[in-house]
């Protein structure tokens, strides 16, 4: 199968002789030492940087992703694909050279200009499709045609005057969130080169590392397997930047582990795939996505990376705990040593590495840039191999460039082609109508908007790569459930009479009669209704003057965090669930059966980010963040326990909604005291069930339970 968030090649992919396969590689490891290069000395404009970086990429696309895959082997289809990546690599270029006469012109396009913006207008839209489907180019041609032509043809809130042919066309290359603007700087910094450190460490064999010190770790622990495909995963996630490719890379080794333990196919492909989508959330690099949320939000690339750490943990926590509850619900005894220790592990290539890992967390730790950083990981990946028994020379120097920069072929596309539907969402104002739409269907409930969130997540995740559905969920909904999360503090100043006398007068625009109600006292009920009624121009100065900069900075943060989880549930939900399928086809286990294991094992996915709504967890507050995190464990073992039907031992029905109970109590926001006794409650369940006291009446489930 594919990877799709990487690119990598399968059967579709065109082969081609030696002579030409030499010729791409050699183009490929220039376009990756160009990358390189201008990361250190950026000696061209941003816009120039980015336009060169979608011509490199359009011409590989177009040369190795055919437009039919019939027409693959004949000589005609690839001369024509040949010329349609050397028209387009050559539109971007004249783009370059032609902005400053564009400008002096007073923004009036010339024929050369016209032609150049068609061509990397169709060039978007049929490699996209090549590579991804026809979601996106079918949202490219919905957006352009709505700010020309059928926007002005609707009515209510989503009406739109319309912008003239050249309008269009020169903000859908020049504008600050067009094709060539701020996505597309993403995708030519931070993602190309972090994919590079991913294709160096690769090649060194961190990979294996990583799996020989899962096997160290956890091999010999109840329901061991699993745990290594959880650590695996984890760690993997780390360099693969894919859901995908991590479920083919290891689970090629963990799932016949998990099968030959005892668990059921359906169930090791499950944990597969639900360890791997959480290799997304895992910091420093989490896929694509910190790089996309510190665009948008402005917020430092090492504050996200910091604060996603104990989320991270908590989702392998609950991969962790299903996996342990469903091996003592079937009894399968710890297997048996193979030899791998941690000091083993650790010497057939943990240089390789830990080195430039830690190296790549000290330098964003001490405020460099993260292209800086990933420049030098590169650079240390390649010394810290000597220190192993596979060391780097120029022959595996050459071939991680070439890994890497066709690694980067569909994620280069797609990011610089999504600016297209990111531009009119923002010219023609979209966002903030969705956002409002949001805002009135949730009605103030923080809850059901994750809901509404997740819900069309997964609609874009059924044709759209989960950075690409990240990308146009938080443009659409971020905004809204920010301003729904800092509404929260609003909520509590007005209800605990704490509202600053400045913003009274603010209320009183929208409600005549709300300094009575203020004078009288409010109820949280009283204030949130207040607040849930005032429209956008009265709630939005409204917050500004109340909210503290840190907190509505924290509820900013909280809602990318909520989107960009929700928008991995497509790799493991069915019906699209991709790295479900990737797992099932190894573990020859039906397919939708897999992604329904995968989606009941990822729960923690859909758990976690009710926590970021309704807990301080991304406050930067290490005390705070604790405070949640710590119960938070102890609920999501609680939760795994009712979901699965065990706990030490098989458990039934009246305890399975008892351990349900007492995980949700873990995770809301009671208090500490609340928390503290419901966690005392689950110790005691696992106790008791330890002890056999809790059996449920009927034999347990066979081995076939997912």
């Amino acid at each position: 199968m594919s990877d799709p968030e990487a690119g990598g090649p399968d059967p579709s992919w065109r082969r081609f002789s030696a002579p030409a396969e030499t010729g791409i590689a050699i183009l490929c490891v220039l376009i990756a030492l160009g990358h390189i290069y201008v990361a250190f000395d950026p000696v061209i404009s941003e816009f120039a940087r980015n336009a060169y970086h979608f011509a490199g990429f359009a011409f590989l696309a177009a040369v190795l992703k055919p437009a039919i895959a019939p027409m693959g082997p004949s000589p005609f289809w690839r001369a024509v694909d040949v010329v349609f990546g050397l028209a387009t690599a050559a539109a971007a270029v004249h783009l370059v050279a032609a902005e400053n006469a564009i400008y002096a012109r007073g923004v009036k396009l010339q024929g050369l200009d016209w032609a150049a913006i068609a061509i990397c207008l169709l060039a978007a839209v049929e490699l996209t499709r090549r590579l991804t489907g026809a979601i996106i180019p079918v949202l490219i041609l919905l957006s352009l045609s709505y700010v020309l032509v059928w926007g002005r043809w609707i009515g209510g809130v989503f009406h739109f005057p319309g912008l003239s042919l050249e309008t269009v066309a020169f903000r859908s290359v020049y504008g600050d969130d067009a094709m060539f603007g701020s996505i597309a700087r993403i995708s030519s910094t931070y993602v190309f080169l972090f994919i590079l450190f991913g294709a160096f460490l690769i090649r060194s064999g961190a990979g294996d590392f990583v799996i020989n010190l899962a096997r160290a770790v956890a091999g010999r622990m109840v329901g061991g397997p699993g745990i290594v495909a959880v650590i695996a995963s984890g760690l993997t996630g780390t360099i693969s930047g894919s859901a995908i490719a991590n479920t083919a890379s290891t689970g090629v080794i963990t799932i016949p582990l998990m099968k030959r333990a005892g668990f059921a196919p359906k169930f090791a492909g499950g944990v597969e795939a639900a360890a791997s989508t959480g290799g997304q959330l895992m910091p420093p690099i989490m896929g694509a996505g910190a790089f996309v949320m510190a665009s948008f939000t402005q917020i430092p690339y090492e504050k996200i990376v910091a604060v996603a750490a104990l989320p991270a943990l908590l989702y392998f926590l609950s991969v962790a705990f299903f996996i342990r509850v469903e091996a003592r619900r079937l009894a399968l005894p710890p297997m048996a040593a193979d030899g791998q220790t941690l000091g083993s592990a650790f010497r057939q290539g943990g240089a390789s590495f830990v080195i430039p890992i830690c190296l790549l967390i000290g330098l964003l730790v001490s405020g460099f840039t993260p292209t800086y950083a990933a420049v030098f990981g590169i650079l240390s990946v390649v010394a810290s191999s000597w220190l192993t028994r596979t060391p780097m020379g120029p022959k595996a120097v050459w071939e991680a460039l070439v890994s890497g920069t066709r690694g980067m072929v569909m994620t280069a596309v797609l990011l610089c082609s999504v600016g297209l539907v990111v531009n009119v969402i923002t010219t023609a104002g979209v966002g903030n109508t969705f956002s409002l739409m949001i805002s009135d269907w949730a009605g103030g409930s923080i809850l059901v908007a994750i809901i509404l969130i997740g819900l069309a997540s997964l609609v874009l995740g059924m044709g759209l790569p989960v950075t690409a559905a990240y990308i146009v969920l938080a443009t659409l909904s971020a905004p809204a459930l920010a301003g729904m999360i800092s509404d929260r503090f609003v909520i509590d100043a007005i209800a605990n009479g704490t509202l600053p006398e400045t913003a009274k007068p603010i209320l009183m625009l929208a409600n005549p009669e709300a300094m009575m109600q203020l004078a009288q006292g409010m109820t949280r009920t009283e204030a949130a209704a207040l607040v849930h009624a005032l429209p956008l121009e009265i709630a939005a100065p409204l917050r500004d003057m109340v909210v503290p900069p840190e907190v509505a900075l924290t509820g900013l943060l909280s809602a990318h965090m909520i989107v960009f989880w929700l928008s991995q549930d497509s790799n493991v939900t069915p019906p699209v669930a991709l790295a479900a399928f990737t797992a099932a086809a190894i573990a020859k286990a039906p397919a939708m059966g897999t992604g329904f294991a995968s989606w009941k094992l990822a729960k923690g996915l859909y758990i976690v980010p009710v926590l970021f709504a309704y807990t301080p967890l991304l406050s930067g507050d290490w005390g705070e963040a604790l405070r949640v995190t710590i119960p938070a464990v102890f609920g999501l073992y609680a939760l795994a326990g009712f979901l699965q039907g065990g706990l030490e031992r098989p458990i039934g029905w009246p305890v399975r909604l008892l351990a349900g109970a007492l995980g949700l109590a873990c995770l809301w926001p009671l208090g500490v005291l609340w928390h503290a006794l419901a966690a005392a409650g689950v110790v005691a369940l696992t106790l008791l069930s330890a002890r056999g006291g809790l059996r449920p009446p009927s034999p347990a489930p066979g081995h076939g339970a997912p």
